[in-house]
This record gives C-alpha cells, structure tokens and sequence, in this order.
C-alpha cells in the first residue's frame, strides 16, 4: 500500500522549474518574425484608421444618444 502512494511522478524543484519557463520563453521568441519597415508602416496605418472609425461611431451614437435623451426628458 505505501508503494502506491510513490507511484506519484514529483515535480521538479522550484528553480527547475523556474529555469525551464525561461529556456522556453527564450524558445518561442526565436520563433518570432519581426515585420518589415513597410508591413509595421501598413499594419500601424490601418489600426489608426480602424481607431478613428471607432471613435467617430462611439462619438455619433454619444450625440444621438444625448439628443433622444433631451427629447424624452426635455
């Protein structure tokens, strides 16, 4: 009965463990592919255009809003 108890694989201690997330954090950055001057200059454009639609919308429906509100309430 206490052989079953030992069966039970042990985790490595905490500084193993520790050393083994930053040997594979280290891993998957060097997977990592840096954009090109002009995919960074393209991929920043267009999140810049897709915020200012974004924020003429939340802007528009925040004036619409406002307005109906003053006409039910006056």
């Amino acid at each position: 009965m206490a052989k079953a108890r030992n069966d039970k694989p042990r985790k490595p201690n905490i500084f193993m463990r520790i050393g083994l997330y930053i040997k594979q954090t280290f891993n998957e950055l060097r997977k990592v592919v840096t954009p090109t001057g002009k995919e960074l200059l393209s991929w920043s454009f267009a999140v810049f255009v897709f915020v200012l639609i974004l924020m003429a919308l939340v802007t528009a429906m925040d004036f619409g809003l406002g307005k109906l509100v003053l006409l039910i309430f006056g």
